[in-house]
């Protein structure tokens, strides 16, 4: 088969290790890609937004699937542009895609189909948002509606902070994003990441795994789009697990089918473990970066057969297999992310680091330059391993860290400490 994947992040370059392992595949190339991913797949300067080029660029090379990684031009559609072109492509449509660009479609479908999920209202205008935060007191969390590459929701802890949140998303802060702001209830509990493949009737689950949003040690600092994750989490249970595909994943997938916008591609649950059960607090329509970086590590079946199974209403005849063993991603990024950081600075050691054993490194935001490897990006390298438990895995990822010469970096030296604490206990 011929694939072009579409992307240039550490969740790009997983699945382009993913699918180069594939028998399938022949040609294969990644639009725009990095430096890492230049070594499983053709890099090409394709400009992702330009659906026009994309599609002249499949029917020249006779592309028979596209893989769509981010969720901005899932959310412009590029599906139902290769689509209509006649090119099979793996995501969801623009209007399905709503579950990730437009936090109150998902909260509207949630309570339309009985989905659990925190109580919200939606705002327009500043003034109303913020006499419904002081009527309601703090905690409370503050949402951009549309996509803010992760950054668009403020946890806010004191009724003030909820305001300051509310005055920067109406002064647009984040554009058009924030045009129309959700404020919800705050949701005490364990957060996990699910993820299911959809193929607009059938959904089947993927293996669990937890991300650390914050950016330092200890859960402190900003959000970020984060700073690691390991595969599996103890804290989805076979009784959770069954819970989350019963009452929040197919009831989605149903749902999308009977407003007849199925539902196609990766369903990505961020998923609340509250006393009451799981919520819903928001749905990604995409591979998690840095998740998809430890599922991908971890899965055993080919991939592509499963993309494709989805792309074409087949994955009610499909299983998806997994290794035992836990995977661990740690994220190293620019000095000064989330805020402002330098771009430019070289990367040295990664060949060393690659050969701790077990230990996969996913280039996010890289480029190469005169036989160099520069940070190119805020999230820059996916520090990645496998272990028996997952305090073996993190132990193997830090020894390929500091094995890594980058002056400029750093990465929360704690990632997976949940899943730690928990071996421990049991030992």
């Amino acid at each position: 088969m011929h694939i072009l994947l579409l992307g240039s992040g550490g969740r790009e370059h997983a699945l382009a290790w993913k699918i180069a392992a594939s028998p399938l595949v022949t040609k294969f190339w990644c639009a725009p890609g990095n430096a890492g991913i230049a070594r499983e797949a053709e890099c090409v300067a394709l400009d992702v937004a330009d659906h026009a080029a994309v599609i002249d660029f499949c029917k020249k090379n006779a592309v028979e699937l596209v893989v769509v990684g981010p969720e901005t031009p899932l959310a412009a559609g590029i599906v139902d542009d290769l689509t209509a072109a006649g090119i099979k492509a793996f995501g969801p449509s623009k209007v399905a895609a709503q579950l990730e660009s437009s936090k109150g479609f998902t909260k509207a479908l949630c309570t339309e189909f009985g989905i659990p999920t925190g109580a919200y209202k939606r705002f327009t205008n500043a003034d109303a948002a913020r006499a419904y935060v002081q009527s309601q007191g703090a905690p409370i969390v503050v949402k951009a509606d549309g996509l803010a590459a992760g950054k668009g929701v403020v946890v806010a802890k004191t009724v003030r902070e909820a305001e300051d949140a509310i005055a920067m998303m109406f002064e647009g802060a984040f554009g058009e994003a924030g045009a129309e702001v959700v404020i919800e209830e705050f949701l005490p509990g364990r957060e996990i990441s699910f993820f299911a493949l959809c193929d607009g009737e059938t959904a089947i689950p993927l293996a669990s795994a937890q991300d650390h949003k914050r950016v330092f040690d200890h859960d402190v600092g900003p959000n970020t789009g984060g700073m690691g994750a390991y595969s599996p989490t103890p804290l989805v249970t076979p009784a959770i697990h069954d819970a989350i595909m019963a009452k929040i994943i197919l009831p989605t997938v149903a749902g999308m089918k009977q407003r007849g916008t199925p539902f196609r591609g990766v369903l990505y649950a961020g998923i609340m473990l509250t006393t009451q059960g799981p919520k819903l607090f928001e749905f990604n329509v995409r591979f998690g970066d840095p998740e998809c970086q430890v599922l991908m590590l971890r899965m055993m079946s080919d991939i592509v057969p499963a993309l494709l199974a989805a792309c074409d209403g087949e994955l009610k005849h499909f299983d998806l297999r997994w290794h035992k063993e836990s995977a661990l991603t740690v994220v190293m990024a620019a000095k000064g992310y989330p805020g402002d950081y330098q771009k430019g600075t070289r990367i040295g050691g990664l060949e060393e680091a690659a050969k701790v054993e077990t230990v996969e490194i996913f280039h996010a935001g890289t480029v190469a330059k005169d036989g160099a490897i520069l940070a190119n990006g805020g999230r820059v390298l996916n520090v990645c391993a496998l272990g028996a438990t997952v305090t073996e895995a993190q132990a193997r990822a830090y020894q390929a860290v500091d094995r890594i010469d980058w002056p400029d970096g750093f990465c929360r030296r704690d990632i997976g400490w949940q899943a730690v604490e928990a071996e421990k206990a049991k030992n």
